[in-house]
């Protein structure tokens, strides 16, 4: 199934039956009065999380959805039925606007989460509501008030503890592969990568983390180039961005250190938020070096950058460094979440 990110539909909520004019016809039984019944209300329309969905790919092809009517009063005072309500399944981590509005209507993150995109009309007025002891015989009902009506875009940001990004061919589809049980795209040529990957890294019996890749970005990504920016939003519920980066690249004129810089410009204009968060680096590809040369491209990196984050060396190939890099990965993670814990008891 193809990933898909975003997408349009249009949303119907069921419409309100009329309310129904009748007066009680019965033998024997003198000025029987109003009998006419209330309409039904309509259904409404909810979007339901469901975790086995991870793309928005079903709304490709299906774009309307109404949910059903409620149907008219009927005579002996009896109200319509009211319309089913329609559920719409989608994925974890979607956020839905109104097209029409730009309004944010919800951002829904936990199974099984629910959110009522478009209210039921009420249903109508009955003859039987209006009477009283000047009005006996009414004739005066009201029709039932149409359902709500909406355009909606939605857009789906993966939900991962940690993010990875870099160029394309840094290494990171093989990265985590290596480290997790994701099956991603592996090329030797740019973005082989073209849409994100997610991945659990278990790290002990009951320790695990969710991590990310998303499609590699390059210099003016922020302007259209490349892949574009498309797939930073999925970076932002992240609480830790590794930016990988290839110690030994094919072309010798490409600067490890100039490349950093440019996604780190990158980040900044696409998000202030995104560019504050953590981001350690991880220098991948550390088996095409020899040891004393592995020393010295770190040195020269790492003093044209003049990092102050944490850095470690890994060979995804290899494997090498992998283990030790989930381990600084998962303490890291379980020392955020800890005052949150705290604050909750």
């Amino acid at each position: 199934m193809n990933f898909v990110d975003e997408a349009t539909i249009r949303v119907q909520a069921g419409n309100g039956g009329h309310g129904c004019l009748s007066f009680r016809r019965e033998k024997y039984v003198e000025r029987g009065g109003p009998d006419g019944g209330n309409g039904g209300r309509g259904g409404h329309v909810w979007l339901v999380v469901d975790p086995a969905l991870n793309t928005l790919a079903d709304f490709r092809v299906a774009r309307k959805y109404r949910a059903e009517s409620g149907e008219g009063g009927a005579g002996r005072n009896m109200t319509g039925r009211s319309g089913r309500d329609l559920e719409v399944r989608i994925p974890c981590g979607t956020v839905v606007h109104d097209v029409d509005t730009g309004e944010l209507i919800g951002d829904l993150t936990e199974p099984g989460q629910r959110q009522m995109v478009a209210e039921g009309g009420r249903g109508g007025l009955g003859n039987t509501h209006f009477k009283s002891s000047t009005n006996r015989a009414p004739r005066k009902t009201t029709p039932g008030i149409p359902g709500e009506c909406r355009h909606l875009r939605l857009e789906l940001k993966v939900l991962a503890d940690v993010g990875l990004l870099g160029m394309p061919n840094a290494g990171k589809s093989t990265l985590i592969s290596v480290m997790s049980e994701a099956r991603p795209r592996i090329a030797d040529y740019p973005f082989t990568t073209l849409h994100p990957n997610l991945g659990v890294v278990r790290v002990g019996r009951l320790q695990s983390f969710v991590m990310a890749d998303v499609p590699g970005l390059i210099e003016g990504a922020s302007e259209g180039a490349g892949l574009g920016i498309r797939f930073l939003k999925h970076l932002s519920r992240t609480r830790l961005l590794l930016h990988v980066v290839d110690i030994a690249p094919i072309d010798p004129s490409v600067d490890p250190a100039g490349e950093v810089r440019a996604i780190a410009k990158e980040l900044r204009k696409f998000s202030a938020e995104l560019a504050d968060k953590p981001r350690w680096l991880v220098i991948n590809k550390i088996d095409l070096l020899a040891d004393d040369e592995r020393t010295a491209a770190r040195r020269e990196l790492l003093g044209a950058l003049d990092w102050d984050e944490p850095v470690f060396e890994v060979s995804a190939a290899t494997g090498e460094g992998t283990e030790a890099l989930a381990q600084a990965v998962m303490r890291e993670l379980e020392e955020r979440s800890a005052p949150q814990e705290l604050s909750g008891l």
